[in-house]
């Protein structure tokens, strides 16, 4: 296994030391790193919000809170493909039975 990378990012004006283990984990890093500025950049525009962390709480809420819709939208269409698959497997068993 290679060794880990060294990089760093830099979030919210802060720059922070990461290691990992492989190259697309260095751009997932630093594109999360990215859209985290953004955000920031975003919230302080649109809100008057001057301390940091109030900035970096919301973006962690924001990230949290998709995450967590995502997961619900995720179960909710393999019960719809469930269903579907329920009514297809029935339908089939009534014509087989004909």
């Amino acid at each position: 296994m290679a060794e880990p990378l060294k990089i760093k990012v830099t979030i919210a004006g802060r720059v922070y030391p990461i290691r990992v283990n492989h190259e697309n984990e260095e751009e997932g890093m630093r594109k999360a790193a990215n859209h985290i500025n953004d955000l920031v950049t975003k919230f302080e525009k649109n809100y008057a919000v001057s301390d940091k962390q109030d900035v970096l709480a919301m973006c962690a809420l924001q990230f949290a809170s998709l995450i967590e819709i995502n997961a619900i939208n995720k179960e909710d269409d393999i019960h719809k493909a469930t269903e579907k698959i329920q009514q297809l497997s029935h339908l089939i068993d009534n014509q087989l039975k004909k």
